[in-house]
């Protein structure tokens, strides 16, 4: 069992949408780069609605991202577990980012978007109780897993639902 430390949150001066994910996996860790691993469809599918290529360098698809009002972090600073999956982090052992300052500092995020159901789980358990009313009232939209674990749905749904609500979210002013 292994302790896995998440990232500081990609975000840039005025984001719209704050995108969570559960906790960085094992080829995320050692890259130091969030969604790594090369079967994750996260970059694949939000290639789509940022305009960069997802094989393009890393700080590129950074910079797309926060170009396009989108804020990237995880809802676990911390937790242990084995392996990659979210299904395996000790619920009792999750130390949660702290999301109500991101929230409260970025007041221009308009709705959140959970890479799937682990991470709005965590978010109800972890944090959703910190948070203050405004934040706590944000729109939650749980989207499908980008991991490649969670395969059941074709890429092809999953990144149709992932660009529905981010086009919903990003062209709401």
């Amino acid at each position: 069992m292994s302790n896995a430390l998440g990232f500081p949150p990609l975000v840039g001066e005025s984001p719209r949408v704050l995108i969570l994910g559960s906790l960085p996996g094992q080829a995320s860790l050692r890259a130091q780069a969030y969604y790594a691993m090369p079967r994750n469809a996260f970059w694949p599918i939000l290639a789509t609605v940022i305009g960069t290529p997802a094989d393009a360098p890393y700080t590129s698809r950074c910079a797309a991202l926060v170009d396009k009002g989108i804020a990237l972090w995880d809802v676990c600073a911390s937790a242990r577990r084995q392996g990659s999956l979210d299904a395996d982090i000790e619920r009792d052992s999750v130390e949660p980012n702290p999301l109500g300052r991101l929230l409260t500092d970025h007041s221009s995020i308009q709705a959140i978007l959970f890479n799937g159901q682990a991470a709005a789980a965590l978010y109800a358990q972890h944090v959703i109780q910190t948070l203050s009313p405004v934040a706590a009232a944000l729109p939650r939209i749980t989207l499908p897993s980008t991991s490649p674990a969670h395969a059941r749905l074709p890429f092809q749904r999953k990144a149709a639902q992932w660009h529905a609500s981010l086009a919903m979210q990003l062209d709401h002013r």
